[in-house]
Formats: structure tokens, C-alpha cells, sequence
């Protein structure tokens, strides 16, 4: 059956979620995206609200500018280091999912649960909603120079930029990565702006505070300082394991995934290394300490009359970094449902568009639900903490396939001293922060384990009541007409 055939079946002809039907094994996920695409997806999520904001928090727990470039450096090589562990991985379980698709091949299904039940309440959704957030109180800055912006107004900006970008992901894969390079280079542009205003204002005579002794005064010796101010860093680079998760779209896999990661991730350190260092030509530690919006201090004191570029350039960066946010995570979801841990009807495509708009729809909610609470500020401070020890365990799965499955391809094999450094690095982030603040620690393995009993009730407990049965059936039958999809029969994981 052809595509515009498909096209116009009627809701009650659709194929249900316990039929498989083999005429509709075309229905499945495009590999639509080449190298480019791919590469300005890792640009365009790493690059969002993180380079504008996080200097401060570096700064703040490294103690000196010395130390504080020192970790952007090492955030960056860090961060390549994991995404050639990554290629590894992706390309040895060529399946979209991330993190999800490689904890279940190396530990099992509730290690892999746990990271989908805490990718669904926290990193996820909240990276999306705070980079929106972030989005819409650029956008609204310069109506109100002298004051915050009204919370309400931000929260429906939000809102809308949510929507927004999750009807063009509902509406087409190749629209959602076209919207992803313009955003890509309208971002870059703007720190090609930021390094070049610096270098100008360094040539001018102004670098009083890049000599030695001012570079290295009051550095930190604490480890569990350190790791923190890591956390900073590494947030700003957050997103360089996202192309993982659309595996499955992506044109030959094997070549584009490693060759995608060479491109942006060198790329991205050296920018932001360089913005860094322009921040520090223009203003002081305590300036930058100061302010909430490093990039917005730095184009007040900078541009004058035109300061409103930056808040401009900023709202376009973020923009990028929802969308890409957008359509990487619905993929993780997808792929869990997939798998049976998350409902039936979130592993539906839409017979039309061929896209995954259930689990849009349903990231999108959850979303808006958090611009809408005041716990979503909270959230921030263990989102990385949860991040980082799923992080660590996906690279303890590559090393764990080595030595148990060393039989299985492996198109791109990274020298074994990689992935061991970076797990041990991982497993220094995820430690030395227990001695510093314990709550966040806490709060986040109290989100991690809260999906054991879920995963219990819902998956594990296999002789559930047929009327209990029934009862979920109806209702992804339900969606699967409301949204004009069926199963993605391509994959029968």
C-alpha cells in the first residue's frame, strides 16, 4: 500500500495495536537527516541558554578566572570524549533512545525504566521549560529595562514557544531540522559577536583582568567545589549525546554519527572558550558574579544604544535549543513505548506526517505543566546530578559489552582508555557533589527509585486483571484514532 493510499484511510480502517498487519511495514521512521543536519542538532541544542548564563556559576564555585577557563576547556574535551563513547554505543545498538536504548542492552529493563521515568519528570521536560522560560524573559527584556518582566507574561511566552514548536515537529521531520540550522547559525553569530566585541576591547588596551596573578587569585582547593563547578560547565554543553536518541533517522549512521560529533563538539569548545574570555576582557569578576544574564551585562556595557542586540541574539539561541530539545526527547519516549514501558499509544506514528505525535503531545503537557509551577527553579539543581549518573552508567554498559560481548559489531570502536576515563570522571561528578549538598543528592535518587514501585505495578506485574487490561487497550485505541496513527511496524523491538 502507497503512501497517499494510506493517507486516506478512515479512523475505524486503521490497523489496532494488537493486530500486525504486514501491509503497513512501511509505516516506521525516515532516515530524512544527513551529516549537516545532524551536526546543527548537536550545535543547535548544546548552544542554548547555558553559554549566556553559566559563566557565573563557574566562576562562582571555581573561585578564579584561571581555574574557571580551565573547566570550560576540560568541559569540552570531556564532553568529546563522551560523544565518541557515544558513537560507539550508537552505532554498536543502532537504535534511537540514547541512554534508554543502551542501559537496557547492557543492564535490563528496570535500569533502563528508572532512566526514562527520571528523563520524563525531570531532564527532559525541565531543560524544555527552563530554556523557554529563559526564551521568553529575553524577548520581553527590552519593554522592561528597569524591572523583571511580569512572571504571567513569561509564562505564556513559554507556553506559546512550546506549542509552537511542537506543531512543527507534529508537522514534519525535515521542517523540525530545517528550523534547527537557521537557529544553529543565527546562535553561533551571536557568539561570534560577543568574541569579537571582546577581542576589539582587548586590543584597546583593556586585559587587566587576564594578567597571571589576577587569573589565578582565590582559586579553589575544594573537590567537591570543583565537581560542582563542572556541573555549570557541563550544563552549557548538555546535548552532546542528543543525535543518540534519533539513531534511527539519521542517513548512514555509522559515518554521520561520529563525523557529526567531530564538527560540533570542537567547534562549540573553541566558541565558547574564546566568549569566555571575552567576558572576563569586558567585565570584572565581581560584575559578572553580579548578574544574573552575563550576556546582557556584557552588551549593556559594551554596545550602547544597540544593547538590545544581545537579548535578541539570545531569544534566537534558546529557540534553537527548544526545538532541538523538543525533538530529541519525544524520540526517547517513543522508543520506550516501543519497549513497553510507557503506554502502547505513545509508540504510534501519524499515518500522514510520519511522526511521533503522541509522545509530542504528551511532552508538550508536561512542559507547559512545569513553566505553570514555581518547583521548576527547584528542579535545576539535581537535574544534573540525575543526568550525570545515567550518563555514567550508559558508559559503565560500553565497557560491561566489551568484556561480556565482545562478539557483538561494533562499526566504531573508541580506544578502551576513553571510555574508562570518562566513566571515572562521571563517577567523580557524581560523588564529590554528596559532600557539598547532600539535599540535591537526595532528591534526586528519591526521583530516580519513586519509578520502582511504578515499574512494579505497571510492567513487572505481568498477571494484571483482564478488565484493567481492556480498559488501557480502549484507551490507545482511542488516541490511536484521535491522532490518525498506527504502530510503528518497522521495529518490532
Amino acid at each position: 500500500m502507497d503512501q497517499k493510499q494510506k493517507s486516506k484511510l478512515s479512523a475505524e480502517e486503521l490497523p489496532m495495536l494488537e493486530q500486525n498487519e504486514s501491509r503497513e511495514s512501511e509505516t516506521k521512521l525516515k532516515r530524512e537527516l544527513g551529516l549537516m543536519d545532524g551536526a546543527s542538532i548537536i550545535i543547535g541544542i548544546i548552544v542554548g541558554s547555558g553559554i549566556f548564563v553559566s559563566p557565573k556559576g563557574v566562576l562562582q564555585y571555581s573561585g578564579s578566572i584561571g581555574l574557571s577557563l580551565l573547566i570550560w576547556i576540560v568541559s569540552g574535551l570531556l564532553s568529546l570524549v563522551g560523544g565518541l563513547c557515544y558513537a560507539e554505543l550508537g552505532t554498536m545498538i543502532p537504535k534511537s533512545g540514547g541512554d534508554y536504548a543502551y542501559i537496557l542492552e547492557a543492564f535490563g529493563p528496570l535500569p533502563s525504566f528508572l532512566y526514562l521515568w527520571s528523563a520524563l519528570l525531570v531532564i527532559m521536560p525541565t531543560g524544555n521549560a527552563i530554556t523557554s522560560l529563559t526564551f521568553a524573559n529575553y524577548v520581553l527584556e527590552p519593554f522592561y529595562p528597569e524591572c523583571e518582566p511580569p512572571a504571567v507574561a513569561v509564562r505564556i511566552i513559554a507556553s506559546m514557544l512550546i506549542c509552537l514548536l511542537t506543531a512543527v515537529n507534529c508537522q514534519n521531520v525535515k521542517m523540525a531540522a530545517k528550523v534547527q540550522e537557521v537557529f544553529s547559525i543565527t546562535k553561533v553569530l551571536a557568539l561570534v559577536l560577543i568574541i569579537i566585541a571582546g577581542l576589539i576591547h582587548m586590543i584597546r588596551g583593556n586585559a587587566q583582568n587576564l594578567s597571571l596573578e589576577t587569573m589565578m587569585q582565590d582559586t579553589t582547593t575544594s573537590p567537591g567545589r570543583i565537581a560542582l563547578s563542572f556541573y555549570s560547565g557541563l550544563f552549557s554543553y548538555a546535548g552532546w549525546n542528543c543525535l543518540n536518541f534519533v539513531t534511527e533517522e539519521l542517513k548512514e549512521p555509522t559515518k554521520n554519527l561520529p563525523r557529526a560529533i567531530y564538527i560540533s563538539l570542537p567547534m562549540i569548545t573553541i566558541i565558547y572558550v574564546l566568549a569566555n574570555i571575552a567576558y572576563f576582557v569586558v567585565l570584572s569578576p565581581t560584575e559578572l558574579l553580579s548578574s544574573s544574564a552575563v550576556a546582557v551585562t556584557f552588551g549593556n556595557k559594551l554596545f550602547g544604544v544597540m544593547r538590545w542586540i544581545m537579548p535578541f541574539f539570545v531569544a534566537c539561541s534558546t529557540f534553537g535549543a527548544v526545538n532541538g530539545g523538543i525533538f530529541a526527547s519525544s524520540r526517547l519516549f517513543f522508543v520506550g513505548a516501543r519497549n513497553g514501558h510507557m503506554p502502547k499509544s505513545m509508540a504510534l506514528i501519524n499515518i500522514k506526517h510520519l511522526t511521533p505525535i503522541p509522545c509530542l503531545i504528551l511532552l508538550c503537557l508536561i512542559t507547559i505543566g512545569l513553566i505553570c509551577s514555581s518547583d521548576v527553579y527547584i528542579l535545576i539543581n539535581f537535574t544534573s546530578f540525575v543526568e550525570s549518573l545515567f550518563i555514567t552508567m550508559s558508559v559503565g554498559g560500553l565497557l560491561y559489552l566489551r568484556w561480556k560481548r565482545p562478539d557483538l559489531e561494533r562499526p566504531i570502536k573508541v580506544n578502551l582508555i576513553l571510555p574508562i576515563l570518562f566513566f571515572l570522571i562521571c563517577g567523580f561528578l557524581v560523588v564529590m557533589p554528596i559532600f557539598e549538598e547532600p539535599e540535591v543528592v537526595g532528591i534526586g535518587l528519591a526521583i530516580i527509585l519513586s519509578g520502582v514501585p511504578v515499574y512494579v505495578l505497571f510492567i513487572g506485574w505481568t498477571n494484571r486483571p483482564i478488565w484493567l487490561n481492556k480498559a488501557v487497550l480502549k484507551m490507545d485505541n482511542w488516541i490511536q484514532k484521535l491522532f490518525y496513527a498506527v504502530p510503528d511496524f518497522g521495529h518490532q523491538d
